[in-house]
């Protein structure tokens, strides 16, 4: 059944509640390889009860209770055909360490790619005392679910600009980086089991595109905000490629006025392959 955009726009979502801890906190940290080495101050700011920050891409992973996108009338299709394009996330506040949350979802926008329909999806997230604390935005490209008429939507924004780099990062990964980030909540067996990885046409099991996200987020703070995650106001970024366990991620920044970060990753051990791009923090 072809995407009906207004009947699934119309949709009201009901609001939910959900909360995180300081051990999801630490959780999400490990995942996206903080701890290394493991006794360096900076590094137990993100692993250790004491003084804990909050790496801003965490919100990605944290439930505000928000709701489920699947089952909507006027957006039926098929969620093998599903593809992560593009995450977004907008920090309203200091992130504590540990929250109450409120979360509110709602469709932005649905767009139509010809080939595939880009849905826009998101999730406003409020502390316990009412005020906005982060918001997730994240771009689902459905294959096969395109040439229902819509607008085509905004070109790619935050393009690496040419020119040599502000910064250069590198973060090695571990050969079970898949394994420890799947304890954050996304469990799909492309990231842990080989036959399934086989079927989906990758030789074994990939990291997971938030994993990325939250890799490449750490390296930026780390090296362009002296590790101060509370000057992230905002952090997009597209999914360009796939990484695999054991890997190099090789970050570059650019500085684009007072307040802007252009981002771009790569992965040195395959000629340079493009994992995320047209990337940028915008700065508190």
């Amino acid at each position: 059944m072809p995407i009906d955009r207004d009947k699934a726009l119309a949709h009201e979502f009901p609001a939910g509640e959900g909360s995180y801890s300081k051990d999801d906190v630490i959780l999400y940290a490990l995942g996206v390889g903080a701890g290394n080495p493991p006794l360096d101050p900076s590094e137990l700011e993100y692993t250790y009860e004491k003084n804990l920050k909050v790496i801003p891409s965490f919100v990605s992973t944290a439930s505000g209770g928000g709701a489920s996108f699947f089952g909507v009338p006027g957006l039926e299709f098929n969620p093998a055909m599903m593809l992560h394009g593009e995450q977004d996330v907008e920090i309203h506040k200091t992130l504590p360490p540990e929250a109450k949350l409120q979360g509110q979802s709602s469709i932005v926008d649905i767009y139509d790619k010809g080939k595939a329909a880009l849905l826009v999806w998101q999730t406003e997230t409020r502390d316990e005392t009412g005020d906005p604390l982060f918001t997730v935005r994240m771009s689902l490209f459905l294959r096969g679910e395109g040439g229902f008429g819509g607008d085509s939507g905004p070109k790619p924004g935050n393009q690496a600009p040419d020119r040599e780099p502000d910064g250069v990062v590198r973060s090695e990964t571990l050969p079970q980086q898949a394994i420890l980030y799947r304890l954050n909540g996304d469990k799909n067996p492309l990231h842990i089991d080989p036959e399934f990885a086989k079927m989906g046409g990758f030789d074994k099991p990939i990291i997971h595109g938030l994993c990325s996200y939250g890799i490449v987020c750490k390296a930026v703070v780390d090296d362009a905000l002296g590790g101060d995650p509370t000057k992230v106001g905002r952090y997009q970024a597209r999914f360009a490629g796939v990484a695999w366990p054991g890997e190099t991620y090789e970050t570059r920044w650019w500085r684009e006025g007072d307040d802007k970060i252009l981002i771009e990753a790569r992965i040195p051990e395959r000629d340079d392959a493009v994992v995320i791009s047209n990337a940028a923090f915008t700065l508190r």
